[in-house]
């Protein structure tokens, strides 16, 4: 059970910090870059600005893989 835990953890980051990353490269190649550099520096916002850019995909993705980490973090620390 502990190392499901760990596994679903460790993957529900990596997923976050990947869709992040690409979030933030495809808002760089956007008329307005400076929400692509915004996203990489502060994380939170970039599934909102993804979302008003016309992106679906990523922000989804971040959304989905941001609740299953902070579940899985809670269920860790418990």
């Amino acid at each position: 059970m502990d190392v499901a835990l760990l596994v679903l953890l460790v993957g529900a980051f990596a997923i976050l910090v990947t869709a992040n990353v690409a979030l933030s490269a495809a808002l760089l190649r956007r008329p307005r870059p400076w929400r692509g550099v915004l996203a990489l520096l502060v994380p939170p916002t970039a599934p909102y600005l993804g979302w008003g850019e016309g992106l679906r995909a990523w922000p989804l993705t971040w959304l989905v893989a941001f609740a299953t980490y902070g579940i899985m973090l809670l269920f860790a620390l418990r």
